[in-house]
């Protein structure tokens, strides 16, 4: 039987877990903000309001394209290492190595942009690295590529590590997925939806990452031997394989801190079942095979891969969220839930994935594709899923972490004010590029004419307040993270005594 003890004890850090713990999560917090003010920097070079700078705006969209996803993987992949911890041995060096690895790739593609001038967007696409025009040199390319390479390898080191451990505890990857179940037997109660979720990102990310080192070391290999030329159209499909399933398995791991949570502030267990296995089995797969849909544009694209492309859109984006929305509705009603930041935060989260899927679907249309996805339709659409959706699954877990049981700690008034800011400045904000896509203006464009301004405008605005709310998020946790363990700590010897126990029984732990 699983517990609903609010702060469990197999959750408590050991000082070295937590110092990397805090440094993932304080440096995702900085970064977020500082990804944020570059977004509002280009907002505010469309809406006229700093003048007329396209190769500044370039950089700056190239930083912030690469930061914001690798700043979403990074905060991510901690939630699900700070939860699978507890039913897999992991080792500690392999969730240090990548975050070494990744502040090392940070640092190049930083250089690279502000330093070396590359301004070739975060899709790298061939070969317009090496056809700068001479706004950037080679070697500002591949110090970018070389970013991206050095930020992979630490997440497929934390992922190896992460599936040797699942497959020590139970077996294999398929029982850690949990397709022993899927047609006949007793579903284990106690079989931990993070380990679920776990084994699907670390199969499905582990190929796309895999795809991405491929079509990196061939680009750079062109780069210093030209005549070595790849076949472009294979170079895009590797670059958007490893694009989409970078940034899509950044919902998968944030969603693990739902399923963890949720049930310890309404008092109700989150039950696995069959459809919740069937769902992450069929996404499995599904997330993998659907990045065609951002080639249905491709005329020289083999025609079976864009019908695989649309008839997965279609199908891609429901299972999970389905069988979560469901699961979490559920779990509310009729529940003596403790309206917190935490929980607050989770049901923003589901409400974002949701509205953020939508547009995405639409968009996964042919009919619609060909007229929408060259305009500021799709970054409305992940903005949505991204802003509304996976930051506050992160958020949802550091609000938890800083927190202990007494509400004058979880449940400030400033608090509330700024996720109702955050909410709906966040709302507004991707509604502004959503009504942009509408009005076809286009994608990447550092001009606009004045029919677009005030529409660019309305965007700038927006993100302003979600910038104001994010900095008291971030000051709020950074200094909740940083006290000392004996000061509040959740889990600490000091509170740990005065957790609530809504269920009596014991927590499950492998490994």
């Amino acid at each position: 039987m699983s517990t609903l003890t609010l702060y469990p004890e197999n959750e408590q850090l050991p000082r070295g877990e937590r110092i990397v713990f805090n440094l993932y999560m304080v440096t995702a917090l900085v970064l977020f903000v500082l990804m944020m003010l570059l977004g509002l920097t280009m907002r505010s070079m469309q809406a006229q309001w700093l003048g007329d700078q396209p190769v500044l705006f370039y950089q700056i969209l190239t930083m912030h394209g690469a930061g914001m996803v690798g700043t979403m993987s990074l905060g991510t992949l901690a939630v699900m290492w700070f939860f699978l911890r507890k039913y897999v041995r992991l080792h500690v060096w392999a969730f240090t190595a990548n975050y070494v690895l990744f502040m090392l790739g940070a640092l190049a593609i930083i250089a690279a942009v502000f330093v070396g001038g590359y301004a070739g967007a975060w899709t790298f696409l061939y070969p317009l690295p090496v056809k700068s025009m001479g706004i950037w040199s080679i070697h500002a390319a591949a110090l970018f590529m070389v970013g991206y390479l050095l930020i992979g390898v630490g997440m497929l080191l934390f992922y190896m590590d992460a599936a040797a451990a699942i497959i020590r505890s139970y077996g294999n990857l398929g029982k850690g997925l949990g397709l022993q179940w899927l047609f006949r037997g007793e579903i284990n109660p106690d079989h931990p939806k993070a380990v679920v979720a776990g084994t699907m990102v670390i199969i499905a990310n582990s190929l796309g990452i895999l795809a991405g080192a491929v079509v990196l070391v061939m680009s750079l290999v062109n780069a210093y031997f030209p005549e070595m030329a790849l076949n472009a159209l294979l170079a895009k499909n590797l670059i958007y394989w490893f694009g989409h399933m970078v940034i899509n398995a950044t919902i998968y791991m944030g969603v693990i801190a739902v399923y963890e949570l949720l049930g310890r502030y309404s008092g109700k267990p989150y039950k696995i079942t069959r459809p919740f296995l069937w769902s992450w089995a069929v996404s499995t797969v599904f997330v993998i095979v659907v990045f065609p849909h951002h080639l249905l544009m491709d005329y020289a694209q083999p025609r079976w891969l864009a019908v695989m492309g649309q008839v997965v859109s279609f199908g891609a984006g429901f299972p999970v969220f389905l069988v979560t929305a469901y699961g979490v509705l559920t779990n509310i009603y009729r529940s003596n839930i403790q309206w917190q930041m935490p929980s607050r935060l989770m049901v923003l989260a589901v409400f974002g994935w949701a509205a953020g899927i939508v547009p995405a679907i639409i968009d996964g249309t042919i009919s619609v594709n060909l007229v929408m996805h060259n305009t500021q339709w799709v970054p409305g659409h992940f903005h949505f899923y991204l802003l509304l959706g996976v930051l506050p699954m992160i958020l949802a877990l550091l609000f938890h972490v800083i927190g202990n049981r007494a509400q004058k700690v979880n449940d400030e008034g400033m608090d509330k004010v700024s996720l109702t800011v955050y909410a709906l400045g966040a709302m507004a904000f991707a509604l502004a590029f959503l009504n942009a896509g509408h009005m076809s203006v286009p994608r990447r464009f550092a001009t606009h004419i004045a029919q677009w301004v005030p529409n660019d405008q309305f965007g700038a605005i927006a993100a302003f307040f979600v910038i104001l709310a994010m900095l008291w998020f971030a000051g709020r946790i950074i200094f909740g993270l940083l006290r000392a363990p004996g000061d509040g700590y959740p889990g600490s010897s000091s509170d740990a005594g005065s957790t609530k126990r809504a269920d009596v029984g014991a927590p499950h732990a492998t490994g």
